[in-house]
């Protein structure tokens, strides 16, 4: 099985891959946010990827997806664990807390969200249902037995905006009144891409805040990559324990 990661904010390695290879490939699309450094890690073929670049250069709004689908998908990956710093919207969720999110609400805009922007390969209507790929999420939060001092929730509703501006109060109590339990830029269109490649897909979120306005305390960047720190050395121990078992 070859597996793709892909890093979000503050995640722009994985120590511990054996490299093989480093490629920055052309697609129909463009290229993709950074070169994907491919090896091996345990019996597992692995690929990373920095959806931001490993400068965090490119802003979500910003980030050719469709690039970084088709380039994992053209290298051969057969799954995708992305990794996304989000905001928590339910009462339940604190900084540093790690969810699984099972559902989706979109609310992007002028992204390049399909592979079908004509007739010439024909179209695919996904069934969308289930964004996230139910088997892969299940085997990854197998781990969570074994790592009881970690906060993860096996289930979420990731609430995607536009981005790069942080949320209005009213427009994240609109959010948390759809349903969203989480607020972040950066699932969607790519879930959705996967899904039109016919990639298993799932996402690792860290809670890196609490979204605007649910506490007194303003939101700071330094306060959210101090969270993040703490919260991905969690994330990134949930997947080697996943690799390793798996």
């Amino acid at each position: 099985m070859k597996i793709a990661l892909i890093g979000g904010s503050g995640l722009y390695d994985f120590e511990g891959i054996d490299v093989l290879s480093t490629d920055m490939p052309d697609t129909p699309f463009g290229k993709p946010s950074d070169a994907i450094v491919t090896g091996t890690y345990h019996q597992h073929q692995l690929m990373f990827l920095a959806r931001h670049g490993k400068q965090h250069q490119i802003p979500p709004h910003q980030v050719n997806y469709r690039a970084n689908i088709r380039a994992l998908k053209d290298l051969g990956a057969e799954q995708i664990i992305a990794v996304n710093a989000v905001g928590g919207i339910a009462d339940n969720l604190q900084p540093g807390d790690i969810v699984i999110p099972d559902q989706i609400i979109d609310y992007t805009y002028g992204r390049d969200h399909t592979f079908y922007d004509d007739f010439s390969a024909g179209v695919e209507h996904i069934d969308f249902t289930y964004p996230f790929d139910q088997s892969l999420r299940a085997e990854l939060l197998s781990a969570k037995e074994h790592h009881e001092h970690i906060r993860i929730h096996s289930t979420g509703v990731y609430g995607c905006t536009q981005g790069p501006r942080l949320e209005t109060l009213a427009e994240i109590l609109r959010m948390k009144n759809d349903g969203c339990t989480l607020v972040g830029m950066t699932a969607m269109p790519e879930a959705a891409l996967a899904g039109e490649c016919d990639l298993p897909y799932i996402s690792i979120c860290t809670v890196a805040n609490m979204a605007a306005g649910l506490t007194d305390e303003l939101i700071t960047m330094d306060e959210v990559f101090k969270v993040l720190e703490t919260g991905l050395q969690n994330t990134k121990e949930l997947i080697k324990h996943y690799l390793n078992t798996h």
